[in-house]
């Protein structure tokens, strides 16, 4: 069945890319713009054709100037609003409540989704022993650390250091977390340095950067071939609308507003045609749903609002699906 989906994504997809580039990035940016002929042709591995995880709740640990000369997918505008917020990283009823809440559900797609492209055994304390990772936008490390437990030698970057200096600190209270290397710097320097990893992993940061497509190259130039490259985001539906700006910054509370721009949200069929240019092919893909009884997350094939995908590299660097 999996290798049939393959197939069928493999065909599709090159299809696909025969679009006109000029076309393409028009309806990018356009809030209008749903792709509707796209829909039903592009295809990956939905959460419910794989074995579901369980959510894991790791144990609890005892201005923006990144130096960069190339050029970057930075918005400088973005930046600053986190580095505003900087020091409430680890409250878990401040800014990045709703992150907090999140994480304990994409651990468990990263954990599930990443074993079986390594083929490790999901169930063992620390699955990804001998993996080296890095984080993109990882803000005050609520990510970072959890794979540094599992095993992972972990680098985490953020271009604003406020963040930097958050996550060093909060790691230095946690044997198992006080080995990641943080770093503030970009995606963009990394590739400069020609730096590699087995997996390469960025969670709610494309819908803040400034270029989505230049974005999505650096995060595939940053992974091996073979590796994986694991995106969340929003995507740009009328009921993302409602739920991530409408509900949770204006009548919940739980962000700042003016946290999100409906705008730059990224629908699935978009983020899979950018990676797909930038020689990633979306092999899974979930979606991430608030229970409002429980107060949980959980993992779905709604990809209305909130999902994640996971993408794979050509084990041949010099094979390209264009």
């Amino acid at each position: 069945m999996a290798s049939k989906l393959v197939r069928n994504r493999l065909r599709t997809l090159c299809r696909i890319s025969q679009l006109s580039n000029a076309r393409f990035n028009n309806k990018l940016r356009d809030p209008n713009s749903n792709f509707p002929s796209l829909h039903n042709q592009v295809k990956w591995r939905s959460y419910s054709e794989v074995s579901q995880p369980t959510p894991i709740n790791p144990p609890p640990p005892p201005s923006p100037n990144p130096s960069t000369t190339s050029t970057s997918s930075l918005n400088e505008f973005e930046l600053a609003k986190f580095s505003a917020i900087s020091e409430t990283w680890w409250d878990a009823e401040g800014p990045f409540k709703p992150l907090h809440m999140m994480n304990p559900t994409r651990l468990a797609f990263i954990r599930s989704s990443l074993c079986r492209h390594f083929r490790k055994d999901p169930n063992c304390t620390r699955p990804f022993e001998g993996l080296k990772f890095v984080d993109v936008g990882c803000g005050g490390g609520i990510l970072t650390e959890p794979l540094a437990r599992m095993g992972a030698t972990v680098m985490g970057v953020d271009a604003v250091d406020k963040n930097i200096k958050i996550a060093r600190l909060h790691a230095d209270l946690d044997p198992k977390a006080s080995s990641i290397e943080y770093r503030c710097t970009t995606a963009e320097n990394l590739v400069e340095e020609q730096r590699q990893f087995d997996a390469v992993i960025s969670l709610e940061v494309i819908e803040h950067v400034a270029d989505p497509a230049g974005f999505c190259k650096s995060l595939s130039a940053l992974t091996i071939p073979g590796g994986a490259t694991v995106i969340s985001t929003i995507n740009r539906s009328m009921r993302a609308y409602a739920t991530t700006i409408v509900a949770a910054e204006y009548l919940l509370q739980w962000l700042p507003k003016g946290t999100h721009q409906w705008s730059s949200f990224v629908t699935p069929e978009e983020l899979v045609l950018i990676l797909q240019r930038a020689s990633i092919t979306v092999q899974e893909m979930a979606g991430f749903v608030y229970n409002p009884l429980t107060g949980r997350w959980f993992l779905s094939d709604d990809i209305s609002v909130n999902y994640i995908a996971l993408g794979t590299k050509p084990a041949n660097s010099d094979e390209t699906l264009d």
